[in-house]
């Protein structure tokens, strides 16, 4: 890995030297694209006098390694992480803590003051039944949308089926479930 180029057929561009110039060096900090070809021995010298911030003010290199900081890119401000805590729960001032917003609890639901995951939501709603019941109130609502919907019970009427699986599933997931007492 020394940087050679293989099929350069260039000469030095150093004064009087005549090897050929394999090694590439930058004629410039700002025109990095853009180089010299020296032999090993000039790109050597070269380099060692190679300085990128030549010329460059101190202001102008602190700015330079302010950006390098997060490489050039801008970077937001991030405010009042209490502020932003607060607004979640939708508070604009702290002080509001103590008022009507003091016992209320935005993490439950306001009807039946629990949150449900979304397949028990579904659930009770095809069993017609409430989020504030227990197990054997929705059991019993279960219990009473079988003996309508299942065919040995209502004289053999198969229309219902779907509904009557629905029911079933829905069944499955309250029992299953350890949001409703027994």
């Amino acid at each position: 890995m020394s940087g050679e180029s293989e099929t350069s057929t260039r000469i030095c561009d150093y004064p009087g030297c005549n090897k050929p110039g394999k090694f590439r060096a930058p004629k410039a900090p700002d025109v990095l694209d853009d180089f010299y070809w020296f032999c090993q021995t000039h790109v050597r010298e070269y380099n060692l006098k190679w300085n990128f911030f030549d010329g460059t003010t101190e202001a102008e290199m602190n700015a330079q390694r302010s950006k390098d900081k997060v490489w050039e890119r801008e970077t937001k401000p991030m405010g009042d992480p209490e502020a932003r805590a607060w607004a979640r729960l939708g508070i604009e001032d702290p002080h509001q803590i103590l008022g009507a917003n003091g016992t209320r609890n935005p993490g439950r639901a306001e009807a039946g003051g629990r949150k449900l995951p979304p397949t028990e939501k579904r659930a009770i709603d095809i069993l017609e039944a409430k989020a504030d019941w227990t197990k054997s109130e929705v059991r019993k609502a279960y219990k009473s949308l079988i003996k309508v919907l299942h065919p040995d019970m209502n004289g053999g009427d198969r229309s219902q089926e779907e509904q009557l699986q629905e029911v079933v599933w829905a069944w499955d997931q309250i029992k299953a479930s350890r949001n409703f007492k027994d």
